[in-house]
């Protein structure tokens, strides 16, 4: 029998909620476990916006340096070695991952430990240990903090042509001759671009009638038309019949559009749908843990579970699977375990950013939910060909968009396409933080020739 350990907290995952969480507790004096199944830092330092921005930027520079000659700057012919970008990225998630297990190793009271846990009632956790062997620990109190992993939906014939997924597609160390990209949403259209100015032909193949259709309509077309200036197909409306491998390694997709039946053929296949939650070794049913329809841990808006004592964070519970919401549910449970606080879910602004270049960033209302709570509203709108540093940089796609309460002169949300989007984004969320009204914005100084200083502009245009 396993020797039994008791800690005031045990959590399983050392994601971006995870850690922080631990390293408070354990600065606090409570006895802390943190049991990870393999990499310290989570999603997002291993598989997730470490690694894809940092491939982003190297992208970017791609970019930049086939457009030199409209700078007046002449670079020759471009080419990209990917073993030497992806040895970039590793050792960007190798340094990062590095400082958070220093991190953790060296915090008293705190004891990380490397293995794979299961409930074996709501008090009690079995780890089988990496290094061989098991351990059980009961603890007072119980976070979960697994994250997700990549969605392989049915589809006829899709496991069986091996497709690459969102970690898998970023350890390639040649290029894509056709890269195929199931799914029109954040992950897809980050890929697709990033792989289009590496030099892969790339073609999009998404099932509804408009990509990111969360967004706007405006927004949607906006982003469909720039991807198509990079030289990107975007199949719509678009339903897999079929799935292939061919003997040749080719994969071949058989798919039905509006204009009839047709076959995409292509060197890689990309499934970008979505993800799911890492909860399938954990034995929720022997701690009576409940689950949605999709397998996400339900959580009450203090995000403790139906199980007094045992709390999700993070991206196994649904909800918005970003970091600093990740980081944000840690706040909460410090503040309520460590300082007496009473933080909840409820209300709090969830920005997002998504790096496609240009930058799709947006905090708040969009337009299409304002009109449908039939709230009172006016719509500021100003195309970056407007923004005069944006024209210097000769980075003019996209657009700022605010929506703004017409009784009140609060900002109620924004939607940012453009360079730099998500720090512009940024700025008007620390004034709906803030209660700013418009006007201010509007009358405000900024630097000149900032992008900032655009907000002048933007708010204006409720005035023309």
């Amino acid at each position: 029998m396993p020797s039994v350990n008791r800690y005031d907290a045990l959590i399983i995952g050392t994601g971006q909620s995870g850690k922080p969480l631990a390293l408070a507790l354990a600065k606090a004096g409570w006895k802390t476990v943190v049991i990870e199944r393999e990499h310290v830092g989570g999603t997002c330092v291993n598989v997730g916006c470490t690694p894809t921005k940092t491939m982003v930027a190297s992208a970017r520079i791609a970019y930049l340096a086939r457009r030199g000659a409209s700078y007046g700057v002449n670079t020759g012919d471009v080419s990209v070695d990917m073993a030497k970008v992806c040895a970039r990225k590793k050792a960007i998630v190798e340094s990062f991952r590095k400082g958070g297990q220093d991190r953790l190793e060296k915090t008293l009271n705190l004891e990380l430990i490397f293995g794979v846990a299961r409930f074996k009632d709501p008090r009690t956790v079995e780890v089988r240990l990496n290094g061989g062997g098991t351990r059980e620990m009961i603890a007072n109190r119980i976070v979960i903090n697994t994250g997700g992993a990549p969605a392989l939906p049915p589809m006829p014939g899709l496991s069986e042509a091996r497709p690459l997924n969102s970690s898998t597609i970023m350890e390639l160390q040649e290029l894509p001759e056709h890269l195929m990209v199931l799914g029109g949403s954040y992950i897809g259209l980050e890929f697709a671009q990033m792989f289009r100015r590496f030099g892969s032909s790339v073609t999009i193949i998404h099932r509804d009638d408009r990509l990111i259709n969360r967004e706007d309509p405006d927004v949607s077309e906006e982003v469909q038309k720039i991807l198509r200036q990079d030289s990107i197909e975007i199949l719509l409306n678009a339903q897999v019949v079929q799935i292939s491998r061919k003997q040749n390694g080719r994969t071949e997709l058989t798919i039905k559009t509006p204009a009839g039946e047709q076959t995409v053929a292509g060197s890689h296949l990309l499934a970008a749908l979505g993800r799911v939650p890492s909860t399938a070794q954990l034995n929720l049913a022997a701690a009576g843990i409940e689950t949605d329809k999709l397998g996400f841990i339900k959580v009450n808006n203090k995000l403790e579970t139906n199980v007094p004592g045992i709390y999700a964070i993070g991206d196994v519970k649904g909800g918005p699977a970003f970091t600093h919401i990740s980081y944000d549910d840690f706040r909460i449970l410090r503040s309520n375990w460590l300082e007496g606080g009473k933080a909840t879910l409820d209300g709090r602004l969830v920005p997002n950013t998504m790096f496609i270049d240009p930058q799709l960033a947006s905090v708040g209302l969009s337009e299409t939910e304002a009109r449908a709570q039939k709230r009172n509203i006016r719509v500021a709108k100003l195309p970056m060909t407007h923004v005069a540093r944006a024209i210097e940089m000769g980075e003019t796609r996209g657009f700022m968009k605010a929506i703004v309460d017409a009784d009140s002169g609060q900002i109620l949300g924004c939607t940012i396409l453009g360079v730099e989007g998500g720090e512009i984004m940024a700025m008007l969320q620390m004034a709906m933080m803030g209660g700013v009204h418009y006007a201010k914005i509007k009358e405000g100084i900024f630097a000149h020739p900032t992008l900032a200083e655009s907000l002048n502009n933007l708010f204006m245009t409720l005035d023309a």
